[in-house]
């Protein structure tokens, strides 16, 4: 029995606190353990020996892609991987991360074989990442193309005037405001705004133009925001071959000489907080599920996106 004149515990002052400390103990020991052992060999881990092919993925919504990017680069410059193949399955996102996605994908082809092996959907910016691959392949029913832009903003002036609200705006330039959700485009305002989604349509279109080696035209006659299955995109010149992941790696080891006992070198590993990893989802997750829209995406209210 505790002594009445002894200081209660913090476990005993703050229970709740002292069992939330523990837990995040248990799990930051647990990943540490995990690492360690990931670091002594096997699958996707970076201390493999011999040659091996490379596997990255590009999954979900484009909002980010600096952890694909960071991985493609290492890919690139160890010399054990001798190819890689690009698994996608997204359904394009934000303009300047899809952009990037594929400069580092074409940079990486231009020192070894990549393979896009194309999941449920590889569309607009999913699109805009694979085109300037080695070999593009895709399932017969894989959703892809969708080569366009779109812009969208949501106006809430309407639900205002119903609330008896009023928004007073200042902004420096005409410009400034375009896309603002409490004010009405005035006809100069979509003018500029349908600028900028042609200029980013058209390099989008150049860049698929020059990475498949396909004449302007031939791209522009499909770069009108169509989606095409993997049949349809086959016959388009936008996939070179069908087939799934298994056999856009058994592709890729015929292309580079390897065994079918060839390691593997699988990432990007996904680098969450812990908090997400120990309650399995992120707020951006969520609202990504329940509105499809990329909050990292926007510009003054407009959103722009190569997306499906």
């Amino acid at each position: 029995m505790r002594n009445p004149e002894t200081k209660p515990g913090f476990s005993e002052q703050h229970p709740l606190l002292f069992g939330i400390a523990l837990i995040i103990l248990a799990v930051a020991l647990f990943t540490g353990a995990m690492a360690f052992f990931r670091s002594l060999g096997g699958k996707g881990t970076r201390s493999l020996s011999g040659d091996k092919m490379g596997l990255c993925k590009i999954e979900g919504v484009i909002t980010d892609a600096r952890e694909v990017v960071d991985f493609l680069r290492e890919l690139k410059d160890d010399d054990s991987v001798k190819g890689v193949v690009l698994r996608i399955d997204s359904p394009g996102g934000a303009v300047a991360p899809s952009q990037e996605l594929f400069q580092a994908v074409q940079s990486l082809a231009k020192v070894k074989p990549v393979v896009v092996s194309m999941g449920t959907a590889a569309a607009s910016g999913g699109y805009y990442a694979a085109a300037p691959a080695t070999l593009i392949m895709a399932n017969s029913g894989s959703i892809t193309g969708s080569i366009g832009v779109r812009a969208e903003y949501v106006n809430i002036l309407g639900l205002m005037e119903k609330l008896g609200l009023k928004s007073d705006l200042l902004a420096s330039g005409r410009l400034k405001a375009a896309g603002s959700p409490t004010q009405p485009l005035t006809p100069e305002q979509r003018a500029y705004l349908m600028a900028l989604v042609m200029d980013l349509h058209q390099q989008f279109v150049a860049d698929v133009s020059e990475a498949r080696k396909m004449p302007l035209e031939q791209v522009e006659k499909i770069a009108d925001g169509r989606a095409l299955t993997g049949r349809q995109a086959l016959e388009a010149g936008l996939v070179d071959k069908l087939g799934g992941l298994e056999a856009a790696s058994d592709t890729l080891r015929k292309m580079v000489k390897l065994s079918d006992k060839a390691s593997v070198l699988e990432g990007p590993e996904k680098k969450l907080p812990l908090l997400p990893r120990l309650f399995g989802a992120t707020l951006s997750a969520l609202a990504e599920a329940l509105g499809g829209v990329p909050a990292k995406a926007t510009q003054d209210g407009l959103l722009l996106q190569y997306r499906q």
